[in-house]
């Protein structure tokens, strides 16, 4: 078993350094990470073209690195996790926010404003309901780009000082 092993990682490493084809097509993340995405990989591997990715990848998978590092904005993952949560909360609560949003105020503003790291929730209710139109577009906006909208109102709103997302 333990020849098997060698053997086989042998091999991986054999294909992984060998040269990659001209031709070959690499897409890379704004983190300076290739096929295999953010986390431990990229950072010991990078963007190298070729069956390196599948060693990167591996190497991810096995650490958990990738996992952790998109929730905590380290490992090359780029968005900070105070980001993330907040894109994530929102996705996960979309009825609510929208409701609380339309009002200027509610539990999921008070979730948000302590998320982002805000300082005067009343505050963060008020700018959000004044940009309840450029959150919620359209009812069939995706929860993707609602937690985006949300999270650029919080960042771009300096007087709410949102320090979590703001120096995220």
């Amino acid at each position: 078993m333990k020849r098997f092993v060698l053997i086989a990682a042998v091999a991986i490493v054999g294909f992984a350094a060998s040269p990659a084809s001209a031709q070959q097509v690499t897409v890379q993340g704004a983190g300076g990470y290739g096929d295999a995405g953010c986390g431990l990989g990229s950072m010991l591997f990078g963007s190298q073209p070729g069956l390196i990715q599948v060693l990167a990848s591996t190497t991810n998978g096995t650490f958990y690195s990738q996992t952790f590092g998109i929730t905590s904005g380290t490992s090359n993952c780029g968005a900070s996790g105070a980001i993330v949560q907040a894109e994530d909360f929102v996705k996960g609560n979309r009825p609510a926010i929208a409701k609380d949003i339309s009002r200027g105020q509610g539990e999921t503003i008070s979730s948000l404003a302590e998320l982002g790291g805000c300082k005067n929730t009343s505050a963060v209710g008020k700018s959000l309901q004044k940009n309840y139109d450029r959150i919620f577009p359209t009812s069939t906006t995706s929860d993707q780009l609602v937690g985006e909208a949300v999270v650029d109102v919080l960042r771009s709103d300096r007087s709410l000082s949102c320090n979590k997302l703001i120096n995220g």
